[in-house]
């Protein structure tokens, strides 16, 4: 969540024509993070869950590119914390992908 007010922070500067476009993607994608984790972990099993922290993790792959777009468009000076916390993100999602699938195995 943590992410989600970070970016809405950094989109908030971005040009008045992008609120439809980039922005608002930007924002859906982040937003999306948390809510399929928290969604997958209220479904009780760790099958479902594991697809809830997959789509989680696809959202967060579509928001590191559309960081990285933003900063090519120079509307982001400085991408690099986001990009930072993306991909630390990443990897306590993927952690806890393989935990889950484990249990699921077992």
């Amino acid at each position: 969540m943590q992410l989600v007010t970070r970016l809405y922070q950094a989109t908030s500067a971005f040009p008045d024509n992008e609120a439809f476009g980039l922005v608002s993607q930007m924002r859906r994608a982040a937003v999306s993070v948390p809510s399929n984790i928290a969604e997958g972990a209220g479904r009780g099993s760790a099958k479902e869950f594991v697809r809830f922290l997959l789509i989680a993790r696809g959202s967060l792959s579509e928001l590191d590119t559309q960081v990285r777009i933003a900063e090519n468009l120079g509307f982001l000076q400085d991408a690099g914390p986001l990009l930072d916390d993306l991909e630390d993100l990443q990897i306590a999602l993927s952690s806890l992908i393989k935990v889950q699938r484990k249990r699921i195995q077992s």
